[in-house]
């Protein structure tokens, strides 16, 4: 009895000082201030306890990652391709109300500078590292071997939404990634460089570079979903409601949670789709033409005093036609090409405007903090000299012209156009600039405008902020906001330092001397520096060019004042050889830092994946067994039918009564093909650009039960592109046969995917339905089955499959 007494009272005297330390260790941990430069924040190791029944104990307190107490709602907007001279707020001709309202209750940055381009960009502008540092040296798309150029983000570059949300926010994205290895997406995956494997708690949006607007090929998280078909929808009303939900659900549940929110429409990238009233709006507008709206642009940047007075308007490259010098048809068309842009840019501002007035609503805009980027790069001046109603064309080397685009006219913009405009715009919206998007040798490609709003605390309104800044600059700026150290190490792995210089000193002080002295610039060979002041920079290609001018060594380069010479006009490269010869050597030393050499101008190589040294799916595999179900496939996860001659299996059971629908389709309306039944019937259409729909049918339909269908295509050979013939057999027998006079040699589409079963997004073609088109048998398996290319067309196809991969790895 006294032996259990004793027991008992040491059990007691253990319980009273477990307590007291459980409770001591709480105080502490409660008191202490987290180590945020450790991500994620290690949680507190507590003794095991002794005590045994949890009446006498007291827990420590909950360990929960809050952020830091008042840390700001955080908002980045970012439009696609537009450039310095295109919006209202900066002097340009495209009303955008919401951006104007912005820099009136905040701030409006004329020395921003972005990339040149949509990936590099991008994954700068998430990481606050240079964009080489990402390994996005151009697009994924090009990815090579080489180090700053493969592609894939690396764990030791941790991306901003990923910091944020391991210290305590909620995290999300909406609209265009492209930051995603293209090899990469695919359910094989692997998915650690999706958006929601890179700190966003949701995405909603695509993957790639562009999209159909009407009919987007679309992700929420890992998944795809199907495309919406319903009258009236537009991709940029989607995902402005999706914005706006997610924003009010997440406040509605954690109210004291801040949130980032990565807001990224595809507008106004090609294809430029709008709404017919947002059109309407510019009726006429641009019948001036692209010399007159670059002086009146001017003109008024001037009066806004985002241009200092004085500036003089860059002249504009050789091959950018005087617009008095035009046919009235160029005219004709080329006016509506931007009136449709115009719209389309109008359209997402309005949208935008949308979202922020949702953040109002919700009592939230004075502690958010806004940045509303006016461009990923300069204006796009991919569309070439005329424009293009269906950008494929351009991809496959098929030249559009003037009277068959007019065709088109009534329609542009439309569901049945993939519209571009001609370079003359580029030029014009890049104002007072030179040059464009894909150049960052010359502010037309790099300089971007950047309006910031956070009205609880940046006290000054519709003030401009001249310091010079980078795209880099804006992740410190949003971790200095919220109070947040740069972490050290994230995920277990030591981070590369962010490279960015805070904004925050920008602020309250107009006069304050610019942090960011030195960026150095690299997009394909163009390349430039800058450095306190001074800017030089070299066009290695222009955007419109298949060839370099010249070798890298011989490249001829430019030196500007730029402190004097704001639109870069005086050029002082032979006047001060010495200070070019400093900046030149700048340049190097900056691209060894940063991962830029060997610099990389090459076309037919980076094309192949084989010779640029990155993955490929497919390989040289010949064939190629799906299943019911699989789908969003984009061509760089599918086996390659491109000029040659292959055949298409379906093992199907058809039902009592017949069966419909797709078996197996690629792409859709703007060129694609499709094997299907119609009416019963097994047919095979190949549709050429959205110009020609070369259809073959057997004669009857198939029979109830199992059955094999079979499409054999006999390539003509002798070049790239070339036609062929196609045969249908049924069970092994031959039951129609017919010509297909063109391919498509290049790409079929940008965005749209092949899928078995159904086929979504934009339809092959007019027999059947958009959004409901599924088969309605059963499909047991489809093996696709492609023959060698041979040497000749190979070469011929890798040399034009690199002109391609050029036109769509800068259109992108």
């Amino acid at each position: 009895m006294k032996e259990r007494e004793k027991k008992f009272t040491h059990l007691t005297v253990c319980a009273s000082v477990g307590a007291m330390l459980m409770g001591s260790l709480g105080a502490v941990a409660a008191e202490t201030t987290p180590d945020r430069t450790t991500l994620p924040i290690p949680e507190p190791d507590y003794p095991h306890s002794t005590v045994r029944d949890a009446r006498d104990a007291t827990a420590p307190p909950r360990f929960e990652v809050k952020a830091p107490e008042g840390a700001p709602n955080v908002l980045i907007v970012l439009i696609d391709d537009m450039g310095f001279g295109m919006s209202s707020a900066f002097g340009g001709p495209i009303a955008m109300k919401t951006a104007e309202r912005l820099a009136k209750q905040g701030l409006r940055y004329n020395q921003f500078h972005t990339t040149a381009l949509s990936s590099p960009t991008r994954t700068a502008l998430l990481s606050g590292r240079n964009h080489h540092m990402n390994n996005m040296g151009a697009i994924t798309e090009a990815a090579t071997a080489f180090p700053g150029n493969t592609g894939q983000r690396p764990d030791n570059v941790a991306p901003l939404a990923e910091m944020l949300r391991l210290n305590g926010y909620s995290t999300s994205f909406f609209g265009k990634n492209h930051e995603t290895a293209a090899w990469e997406v695919s359910p094989s995956g692997p998915t650690n460089r999706w958006p929601t494997r890179s700190g966003f708690d949701k995405f909603y949006g695509f993957i790639g570079g562009e999209t159909d607007q009407w009919a987007p090929t679309l992700y929420d998280g890992l998944t795809p979903i199907g495309t919406p078909h319903y009258p009236g929808y537009h991709f940029m009303t989607d995902m402005t409601n999706q914005a706006i939900s997610w924003m009010k659900f997440q406040k509605a549940l954690t109210p004291d949670r801040p949130f980032f929110m990565y807001f990224a429409p595809g507008a106004t990238h090609a294809p430029h789709q709008v709404p017919k009233e947002w059109i309407a709006k510019y009726k006429g507008r641009f019948d001036q033409g692209w010399d007159k709206m670059r002086e009146e642009t001017l003109a008024r940047q001037i009066a806004l005093g985002v241009v200092p007075a004085g500036t003089r308007l860059a002249p504009k490259p050789e091959g950018i036609k005087d617009w008095d010098k035009l046919t009235a048809d160029e005219k004709k068309l080329f006016a509506r090409q931007m009136e449709v842009f115009a719209g389309f840019g109008e359209y997402c501002d309005y949208e935008i405007g949308r979202l922020f007035d949702a953040i109002g609503e919700t009592g939230q805009l004075d502690n958010t903090l806004i940045f509303y980027i006016i461009g990923d790069n300069g204006t796009s001046a991919e569309g070439g000299m005329l424009g293009m109603f269906n950008e494929a064309t351009y991809f496959n080397g098929v030249a559009e012209t003037v009277p068959e685009m007019l065709k088109h006219y009534d329609e542009w913009g439309g569901p049945n156009t993939y519209a571009h405009m001609a370079a003359g715009w580029a030029i014009a919206g890049d104002t007072p600039f030179m040059w464009t998007k894909q150049v960052p040798s010359n502010y037309g490609g790099t300089r971007n405008p950047l309006i910031v709003s956070w009205p609880g605390h940046i006290s000054a309104t519709s003030e401009v902020r001249s310091q010079w800044h980078h795209v880099i600059d804006i992740a410190p700026t949003v971790l200095e906001a919220a109070r947040l150290p740069e972490p050290r190490s994230v995920n277990g792995t030591v981070q590369e330092p962010i490279e960015g210089k805070s904004m925050l000193y920008t602020f309250g002080n107009a006069r304050a001397e610019s942090t960011h002295k030195t960026q150095y610039f690299e997009i394909m060979g163009n390349r430039g520096i800058y450095s306190d002041g001074w800017f030089a920079g070299t066009i290695h290609r222009a955007p419109w060019e298949q060839l370099p001018r010249r070798k890298l060594q011989d490249d001829i380069w430019e030196l500007y004042d730029t402190r004097k010479d704001f639109s870069l006009v005086n050029d002082l490269a032979a006047a001060n050889p010495a200070k070019l010869k400093e900046m030149q050597d700048l340049f190097i030393k900056e691209a060894i830092k940063n991962r830029v050499l060997p610099i990389d101008d090459r076309l037919l190589e980076r094309i192949n994946a084989a010779t640029a040294g990155r993955p490929d799916l497919m390989g040289d595999r010949t064939s190629l067994t799906l299943s019911q179900g699989m789908g969003g496939m984009s061509e760089n996860v599918f086996i390659n039918i491109k000029n040659r001659s292959l055949s298409i299996t379906a093992d199907v059971e058809i039902p009592q009564g017949g069966a419909n629908g797709v078996i197996l389709a690629q792409a859709g309306r703007f060129g694609g093909w499709s094997l299907y039944l119609k009416d019963g019937k097994p047919t095979y259409c190949y549709n050429f650009l959205g110009l020609q729909e070369y259809k073959v049918s057997a004669p009857q339909p198939v029979a109830a039960g199992k059955a094999t269908i079979r499409m054999n295509f006999d390539y003509d050979g002798g070049g790239i592109g070339k036609g062929g013939t196609a045969t249908i057999l049924i069970n092994g027998e031959k039951v129609a046969s017919g010509r297909i006079e063109h391919t498509q040699a290049m790409i079929f589409s940008a965005d749209e995917t092949a899928d078995v079963g159904i086929d979504t997004a934009t339809p092959v073609t007019t027999d059947y339905k958009e959004g409901d088109n599924a088969f309605t048998g059963k499909i047991v398996k489809v093996v696709v089955d492609v023959k060698p290319i041979g040497a000749a067309v190979k070469a011929e196809a890798d040399k034009g499959k690199a002109e391609a991969a050029h036109k769509k790895a800068m259109s992108d």
